[in-house]
């Protein structure tokens, strides 16, 4: 199953009414997604809480007479946004006293004075990080090389589906799925030559449904079909020549 990207993840997380509805109902059925999804909520919960400032003291004037000094700022807010209104600026020792200014007059707050504004902003900035972090920690998902639909032979009714995937280090497995088990004896599975001269069983699947490991150096070119066959209980190791599904693996 294909996993959320961390933009879709990121999004959820950010937006509860997100409209996403396949990304919800995925979040549903796959429980490392819905850990990821849990875990982002919380770093986005903990940025939106507002901070006590109650034990917080405010700076003097003369913190921003030190600011607006060294930036350089337009006269117009020369003084101190923290005071209230005509509070002018502390003089630094040694200066002389500035020119006379109009009293000031309460302004529109600017974009970083706005509560809402940087509550969010600081929220994006943790998710894109949290995001970074978590797809360099989560390991990289299967691509999948080849697939196949299954189809009943002779006297069977089931069908099902399979596909080989590829790991990050390499290594290759053929997952194959059926909607029933219909194995008189045991079910194995093979892969098989177009020509149906040679074959190379992958083992025996118990249930409607397993994973078997691909043998490396195997070209799937020279051995496409898959096969799941209906085995007695006889200790011979080759094929019955009774199967049950089979098809042809396509890229």
């Amino acid at each position: 199953m294909p996993h959320l990207d961390p933009e879709q993840l990121s999004l959820l997380a950010m937006y509860e009414d997100w409209e996403d509805a396949d990304g919800r109902e995925h979040l549903s059925v796959c429980p490392e997604c819905a850990a990821d999804y849990a875990a982002l909520r919380r770093t986005v919960d903990a940025v939106r809480t507002t901070p006590d400032t109650t034990s917080l003291s405010v700076p003097g004037p003369h913190v921003w007479a030190g600011i607006h000094r060294q930036l350089g700022l337009a006269e117009a807010v020369q003084a101190d946004p923290l005071s209230g209104p005509g509070t002018k600026p502390a003089e630094a020792p040694g200066e002389a006293a500035p020119p006379n200014v109009a009293p000031f007059s309460p302004r529109r707050k600017a974009w970083w004075q706005r509560t809402g504004t940087w509550i969010a902003a600081a929220a994006a900035v943790v998710l894109v990080a949290a995001g970074g972090i978590w797809v360099s920690t989560r390991p990289a998902q299967p691509t999948q090389l080849a697939q196949a639909q299954l189809t009943p032979l002779a006297q069977y009714s089931a069908t099902g589906s399979a596909k080989v995937v590829e790991a990050a280090d390499g290594s290759r497995r053929l997952d194959v799925t059926l909607d029933k088990d219909e194995a008189r004896g045991y079910q194995e599975v093979w892969l098989i030559a177009p020509d149906l001269s040679r074959l190379v069983s992958l083992g025996i699947m118990n249930s409607d449904s397993g994973s078997f490991e691909v043998p490396a150096g195997l070209q799937l070119a020279d051995y496409p079909i898959v096969d799941v066959s209906d085995e007695p209980v006889d200790g011979n190791p080759a094929h019955s020549t009774v199967s049950i599904v089979r098809g042809t693996l396509t890229s």
